[in-house]
């Protein structure tokens, strides 16, 4: 039923005319409640800069072993140590750094870019990605360890990123997908769009966060090479050059990881990986592009009030 002329007049004048201003507020009223308002939030306290903060932590070197092909990353187990280069992977003892086993993919073949591993449910799970190729796609190769050999593929298809480490845990994948200010990253993009994911089983990403500025400034030209979580509940990543060891956590308000500290370490950046075959102990193994070693290292404990 059509509204009478009269309340369709009312109507559409409530439209298009503006409320005005309580009467009782004058101009001058107006501009004095304005500055106040601003004169208000001057003072409060401000974000501190993003700056990498020191406290002294530096990491032993334990042993270094001459690798072979293998210039991207490592994982280890309880006995063994896997170097990863783009289409290589080359399993050495621990006690003595022989090679005792190694796999090598086609040029130009399936693997692109191996990147980090780990060891997870008896598997030695590997990020690999077609860097630096478009558009950017990602994987997970997963090989048998005895005999080192592929035996699954899982395809994450096209990501804004390209996946450089992956974890598993409490029930999710954990993983960075890195991009770049050379070449390899989709045009418009660079590397502060790197970001770490939480995923379900099905790789559908329930949340995610980016870095923080100061570890970004970090990176030169490249991204995030490497990352894992401690025992601690923390999570500790690499770039792909400085010999730093960089320790985050989620934030408790926002999109941007918190950073807590910077760890030296003997190795410049790339992938790396936990030795959890040694409980109670903070053993990590890196690798040397440069050097074309892998290198274990002691972790410091974080003092308490970092933690």
């Amino acid at each position: 039923m059509p509204l009478p002329r009269s309340a369709a007049l009312v109507l559409a004048l409530t439209l298009v005319v503006p409320v005005a201003r309580s009467a009782a507020e004058t101009e001058e009223a107006r501009a004095a409640r304005i500055a106040a308002n601003r004169a208000w939030s001057q003072p409060l306290p401000a974000a501190p800069a993003p700056e990498l903060t020191r406290h002294g932590l530096v990491a032993t070197e334990l042993a270094r072993w001459p690798v072979r092909g293998a210039n991207q990353g490592v994982a280890v187990d309880r006995d063994h140590f896997y170097g990863i280069g783009n289409a290589v992977v080359v399993k050495h003892r621990k006690d003595t750094g022989a090679r005792v086993a190694e796999w090598t993919g086609l040029r130009g073949g399936a693997t692109v870019h191996l990147n980090g591993g780990l060891v997870q449910e008896g598997l030695l799970v590997l990020a690999h990605s077609n860097f630096p190729q478009l558009p950017m796609a990602s994987s997970l190769e997963i090989f048998e360890r005895e005999p080192l050999r592929p035996v699954k593929t899982l395809s994450l298809g096209i990501r804004l990123g390209s996946l450089t480490w992956a974890e598993r845990r409490d029930g999710f994948w954990w993983a960075c997908f890195s991009n770049y200010n050379d070449q390899g990253t989709t045009p418009g993009f660079d590397q502060r769009w790197t970001h770490v994911g939480r995923f379900d089983d099905q790789w559908q990403m329930i949340e995610s966060w980016l870095f923080p500025p100061q570890v970004i400034a970090t990176w030169g030209r490249s991204s995030c090479s490497g990352g894992s979580w401690g025992e601690d509940g923390l999570l500790y990543v690499t770039g792909h050059d400085a010999k730093e060891l960089y320790v985050l956590r989620p934030p408790k308000m926002g999109v941007t990881l918190e950073y807590v500290t910077t760890i030296d370490v003997p190795f410049e950046g790339q992938s790396w990986a936990w030795d959890r075959s040694v409980p109670g102990e903070r053993i990590i193994y890196g690798i040397s592009r440069r050097d074309h070693e892998v290198i274990v290292a002691r972790i410091p404990p974080l003092p308490a009030p970092l933690r």
